[in-house]
């Protein structure tokens, strides 16, 4: 599974990170990105959760 973070949808309200600190953090402006890319199996099940429920729908996956 790979996600990708729209940085141009981003809020950076944190949930993403807060959900999943293993697959997303902050970059330099504030915005939420990807840091594990394609997301491990143990981290699905929470990058998940953090997809759907980030806010604006920024996380999408990608193939």
């Amino acid at each position: 599974m790979k996600l990708e973070v729209k940085q141009d949808v981003c809020i950076g309200c944190g949930s993403c990170v807060a959900n999943c600190d293993k697959v997303f953090d902050f970059n330099d402006d504030g915005l939420a990105h990807v840091i594990e890319t394609p997301v491990k199996e143990e981290n699905i099940k929470s990058a998940k959760e953090a997809k759907d429920e980030c806010p604006v729908g920024a996380i999408v996956e990608v193939k």
